[in-house]
Formats: C-alpha cells, structure tokens, sequence
C-alpha cells in the first residue's frame, strides 16, 4: 500500500496526504477516486498532456516512462524533468512514499 503526498501549485490549495492507496492503479484514478480534479481529455489512454504532473519523489514506485509519454509530456504547459502524465504512473506492487505536485490547472480553461 502506498502514502502518496499531492502539492499543488494552485493558490490556495491546501496539499493533501492519501493513504493506504492500493497498486495497479494510475495516479491520475487515485486523483480522480479521491476527489482531486486531474484533468483527462483524452480519456486516459496517452493521447494528451492535460494529465501532466511533477513526480517529486517516489519514481521507483510507478512504471517507467514510455517513449510515447515522454512525446506528449514535451507538449505539456512548464514540463520539467520530473514531468509525467498521471494517466502513465501505474502503481506497482509493493508500498512506499509518493510525492506529486499538480500544475495549476486554472492556467488551462481557455483550452
């Protein structure tokens, strides 16, 4: 089971800590069961960027990055070296810490 810690660059957003989070799971569905808005144009099948998080600490927990992810993550608005899409960050078996920072999704409405 995991603990996964979700910043968020939005002001006024205060993080949250979700816990006892099961594997084989992406990180945008643990966002989206618990409440927290991700956006998924695409319906979660690495088609889009809108999914786009920074994964701060907890990379050896989620499966690799793919080359096709690593094409939309460059179209993704601010992309770091820690970018990935949540859609792409499957929960692997075992337990461990993760650390997310959500963009500030505001950014995108006009879209």
């Amino acid at each position: 089971m995991y603990q996964i810690k979700i910043k968020f660059e939005q002001k006024g957003v205060e993080p949250v800590v979700l816990e006892n989070i099961a594997p084989d799971q992406s990180l945008l569905e643990v966002c989206l069961d618990n409440g927290i808005e991700l956006h998924h144009n695409c319906g979660a099948v690495c088609a889009c960027s809108t999914c786009h998080l920074y994964l701060e600490k907890g990379e050896e927990f989620v499966e690799e990055i793919s080359d096709k992810e690593e094409d939309f993550i460059d179209r993704a608005v601010n992309p770091r070296i820690n970018s990935r899409l949540g859609c792409q960050c499957v929960l692997l078996e075992g337990s461990g810490t993760i650390e997310v920072t959500l963009p500030d999704q505001t950014q995108f409405l006009g879209e």
